[in-house]
């Protein structure tokens, strides 16, 4: 779907494709039919954005075999959609029964991160439409924070310092733009936006990882980069970005001041409990405690952030006095890193942070210019909600979809941009 904003220009917005699991091309091939082509047509629009998730296997397909990559650019074009982002943060088993920790796998101080993201520009390249120059990839946010020191900060800064040349030398060929994001999420080792400007200006930071226990190695250095570079910024999750309780504005103006671009925004909305010393909302938190997603979970008490890496350990044992070790304290609200549907956030006693995602989006694109071009809704829990909250068939999924591509185009019509055909 595209935008025309006041100033002209265009927004693209799309929902992720990692929602639908496929590791081989054959199943993105399968994504495409089963699921998007019937997004689209409940959208009623001739044309669709995908932020396509392309797994290792999938991508090594396209890149050995040129054939292939053309039959997927034709296949979308045939089905009424178009890519101008991709998502790279999970390399492969993004679908598999357990995911938790190996999301991180492999991370920037490994030579696959580095070859796949590569793998992955270059396809978008070839896969953006016609009258579309630039492109996005997001992509993890370095590594998970343990363990990681100077040795590993100084490989990833060399990893990132490559791919920023490799992105230089694919647009003199191609004429086409592709940039970086870092997506900042709780746990990383650039858990938040803070973190991000920290690590790509090489500031001196006072941790990498402020609120997560155990505590960060002291001797660890800040960042993967110099100074900022125009090809490697911040993807903004605004899931991610309440789940830290970062204030947008205070966020975005650090990125603005650092000069860090904002390549894409994912539009998602986190688990919120006001209350979780009382005993149903507890209950009700529990119902969203499964196996297969890392659910990290953080409180704002006046000592600072505590965090737990799942809601399981927040749940385990909490109080006023509660370790981060043991629980999380319980006197003020928690907000979980679980994706819930923009159009459909959980029953009372808990709620989502739809608000803060709108007012992200507000300083995004509401402005007289653009912040970033290219939204992406990314809800890749629908399977993962409360048994009586998933979908049970394919169609009941693109419902879901299609309402919150509907809720996300009318809250970019609010703030002034015109949707085009």
């Amino acid at each position: 779907m595209r935008f025309r904003h006041p100033d002209g220009s265009t927004v693209h917005l799309a929902y992720c494709t990692n929602v639908h699991p496929a590791e081989t091309l054959d199943g993105v091939l399968a994504q495409l039919r089963d699921h998007c082509e019937p997004v689209r047509r409940r959208l009623g629009r001739d044309r669709l954005g995908i932020g396509l998730w392309l797994a290792r296997d999938a991508a090594r397909s396209l890149t050995t075999d040129p054939a292939s990559l053309r039959a997927l650019r034709a296949e979308l074009d045939r089905r009424g959609l178009e890519v101008v982002t991709l998502n790279g943060f999970p390399y492969e088993g993004f679908g598999a029964d357990e995911v938790k920790y190996r999301v991180y796998q492999p991370d920037w101080t490994h030579p696959d991160r580095l070859a796949h993201t590569t793998d992955l520009a270059r396809l978008l390249a070839a896969l953006l439409p016609e009258d579309v120059t630039e492109g996005s990839v997001s992509t993890l946010p370095l590594a998970w924070r343990t363990p990681f020191d100077a040795e590993a900060a100084t490989t990833a800064r060399t990893a990132l310092t490559t791919l920023a040349g490799r992105l230089d030398a694919l647009e003199e060929l191609t004429g086409r733009s592709i940039r970086i994001g870092l997506e900042p999420e709780p746990g990383c080792v650039v858990e938040t936006v803070a973190d991000a400007v920290a690590a790509l200006t090489a500031a001196p930071a006072p941790s990498l990882t402020p609120s997560t226990d155990p505590a960060p190695d002291p001797g660890a250095a800040p960042g993967p980069v110099t100074t900022p570079n125009p090809r490697i910024g911040v993807c903004l999750d605004t899931c991610h970005l309440a789940t830290s309780f970062e204030d947008p504005r205070t966020a975005l103006d650090s990125l603005a001041a650092a000069g860090i671009p904002v390549p894409k925004a994912q539009l998602s909305a986190a688990l919120h409990a006001e209350h979780p010393h009382l005993p149903e909302v507890r209950a009700a938190l529990a119902a969203f405690a499964e196996p297969r997603f890392l659910h990290q979970t953080r409180t704002r008490t006046a000592a600072g952030l505590r965090g737990t890496d799942d809601l399981p350990e927040a749940l385990a044992a909490s109080g006023h006095h509660a370790t981060t070790a043991h629980g999380l304290p319980d006197g003020t609200p928690w907000r979980s890193h679980f994706h819930v549907p923009l159009h459909a956030p959980p029953a009372p006693p808990l709620s989502s942070t739809l608000p803060v995602l709108q007012d992200a989006l507000a300083l995004l694109v509401g402005g007289p210019h653009p912040r970033t071009s290219h939204l992406e809704v990314e809800t890749y829990t629908w399977q993962a909600l409360p048994p009586e909250s998933r979908p049970r068939t394919r169609a009941r999924l693109a419902d879901g979809i299609a309402a919150e591509l509907t809720l996300a185009r009318d809250l970019l019509t609010d703030l002034g941009l015109k949707e085009l055909p």
